[in-house]
C-alpha cells in the first residue's frame, strides 16, 4: 500500500479547511445583517438575541460535541458535525421573522461548536507534543482564513444571487467537504494504510511525556472528573475572559463599521477581511514559537507560559488605542494587532487539554472549555448593546481589563503545565 508524506499535515489541512467553511457559515449573517434588518424588520436588540441563541446552542454544543468526539471518535464526529450546520446555513433562506432566524441560527451554533474540541484531538492523536500548538495554529488559522474570505464571499454572492440564495450555496459549500474528509482520514495512526511507519514511529514516540506515561492515567474521565482538578480550570477560566474578544470582532465588526463609519455590505466586505490577516498571522506564530522553544530545550511549562503571556502583552495597548481609532484604517490595523495577540495566546491555551490529559480525555476538557468561553461570549452580547450606545469604546476598555485575568487563570490555576497523574488526588 503507498503511504502518504506527512499525512498528519493533511489531516490538520481538511480540519483547517472545515474551519474556513464554518466561519464563512458564521460571519454570513452579520456581513449581510443590514439588508436582512430591512426586509424582515429586525434591530440591533434582535441581531443580540439571535446571537444568544447561536451561544446558547453553541455552549451546549461544545461539551456534547466534546463528549461525542471522545466517543466516536473525530471521522464520525467530523461528518456530523458539519452536516448539522450546513443544514442550518441553508435553512436561513427560508426565515421569514425573528422566531425563525432564531431557530436555525440555534442549530447552527449546536453543529459549529464540534470542530473546536475536535481539533485539539486531532492534534493530540496526529502530532507529537512539540508539533500540537502548530498544529493547533493551523486550525486557527482557518478561522482566521475563513474570516478574511467571508466578507468578500458573502458581500459578492449577496450582490449576485440576494441573501437567501446565499445561504443556500454556502450550506452546500460544507456537505462537499465530507467527501474528502472521509477518504483521507480512513482509521487512527495505529492502523491507517496511508502511514509510513516512520511517521508513526515520529507521532507515537513524541506524544509521551517526559518521564514516560502511566497506564493508570490513559483512561477517558468523565465531566465531574474534569472538574476536579485545577488544571481543567486553567482552561476554562481562561477561555471565559479571552474569547469574548475574539467574538466581539467576529459577530460585532460589521455593524461596528456602519454605525462607526456609515459602511454599507460593499465598504464592509472590502474592510472587514483586513484584522483576520493579523489573526492569521499570529495562529502561525504563536504555534511556531512554542514549538521552537521546546525544541531549544525549553520545558513545556516555560514555552506555554511564555507565548501566551506573549500574546496577552500585545492585545492590551492595542485595545485601549482601539477605544478612540478615528478612521476606518486605523481601526482595522488597531485591530488586526489585537487578532494577532490574540491567536498568540489562544493557540497555546486550546493545546493545554493534551498537555494536562491523555487523547481519551482532551475532546471532553476541550468542550468544557468551549462552553465556558460561550458563557463569556453570551454575557457580552448581552453587554454590547447596552454598553455601545453611544460608542465601542466601554467595550474595548473592558475587553482590555479582561486580557490579564485570563492569562493569569492559566498560572494559578494551572500550576506547572504538565502530564496530570490521576493516581494522586485532585489539587
Amino acid at each position: 500500500m503507498k503511504t502518504v508524506r506527512g499525512l498528519r499535515w493533511w489531516i490538520i489541512g481538511l480540519v483547517a479547511l472545515a474551519t474556513i467553511i464554518n466561519y464563512i457559515h458564521r460571519g454570513s449573517l452579520g456581513i449581510m445583517w443590514p439588508e436582512i434588518s430591512r426586509e424582515l424588520a429586525l434591530s440591533k436588540e434582535d441581531y443580540a438575541a439571535i446571537l444568544s441563541l447561536f451561544m446558547i446552542a453553541y455552549a451546549v454544543g461544545h461539551s456534547l460535541s466534546g463528549r461525542l468526539y471522545d466517543v466516536v471518535g473525530t471521522r464520525i464526529g467530523f461528518v456530523l458535525s458539519i452536516t448539522v450546520w450546513s443544514v442550518a446555513a441553508g435553512l436561513h433562506s427560508i426565515a421569514h421573522g425573528m422566531s425563525s432566524l432564531g431557530i436555525f441560527r440555534g442549530l447552527l451554533g449546536l453543529g459549529e461548536a464540534g470542530p473546536w474540541p475536535g481539533s485539539a484531538k486531532v492534534s493530540a492523536e496526529w502530532f507529537p507534543i512539540r508539533e500540537r500548538a502548530l498544529a493547533q495554529g493551523i486550525f486557527n488559522a482557518g478561522a482566521s482564513v475563513g474570516a478574511v474570505v467571508s466578507a468578500p464571499i458573502v458581500a459578492l454572492l449577496y450582490v449576485l444571487f440576494g441573501w437567501r440564495a446565499t445561504f443556500i450555496v454556502i450550506g452546500l459549500i460544507g456537505i462537499v467537504w465530507i467527501v474528502p474528509w472521509w477518504i483521507i482520514n480512513k482509521s487512527g495512526i495505529s492502523s491507517h494504510p496511508w502511514l509510513s511507519e516512520e511517521e508513526r514511529q515520529l507521532i507515537v514516540g513524541g506524544q509521551q511525556p517526559p518521564g514516560g506515561n502511566n497506564p493508570l492515567n490513559d483512561r477517558l474521565l468523565g465531566w465531574s472528573e474534569l472538574f476536579r482538578y485545577k488544571q481543567s480550570w486553567a482552561v476554562m477560566v481562561s477561555r471565559f475572559c479571552l474569547d469574548p474578544i475574539w467574538w466581539l470582532f467576529i459577530s460585532w465588526l460589521p455593524i461596528y463599521l456602519a454605525e462607526r463609519f456609515g459602511f454599507d455590505i460593499k465598504q464592509i466586505g472590502l474592510f472587514a477581511w483586513v484584522p483576520y490577516v493579523g489573526a492569521g498571522a499570529g495562529s502561525l506564530l504563536g504555534g511556531w514559537s512554542s514549538g521552537w522553544l521546546l525544541n531549544r530545550g525549553w520545558s513545556v511549562n516555560k514555552a506555554r507560559k511564555w507565548t501566551i503571556t506573549a500574546g496577552g502583552v500585545i492585545m492590551v495597548p492595542s485595545l485601549l488605542l482601539t477605544a478612540y481609532a478615528s478612521t476606518p484604517l486605523a481601526a482595522v490595523l488597531l485591530i488586526a494587532v489585537i487578532l494577532f495577540g490574540f491567536q498568540v495566546s489562544m493557540n497555546n491555551i486550546q493545546t493545554l487539554p493534551s498537555d494536562f490529559f491523555t487523547g481519551k480525555s482532551v475532546g471532553t476538557l476541550a468542550g468544557l472549555g468551549g462552553t465556558t468561553s460561550s458563557v463569556g461570549v453570551l454575557i457580552s452580547i448581552w453587554l454590547v448593546p447596552i454598553m455601545t450606545k453611544v460608542s465601542f469604546a466601554p467595550f474595548f476598555l473592558l475587553s482590555a481589563s479582561l486580557v490579564p485575568l485570563g492569562v493569569l487563570a492559566v498560572f494559578v490555576f494551572g500550576g506547572e503545565i504538565k502530564r496530570v497523574n490521576l493516581r494522586d488526588k485532585p489539587n
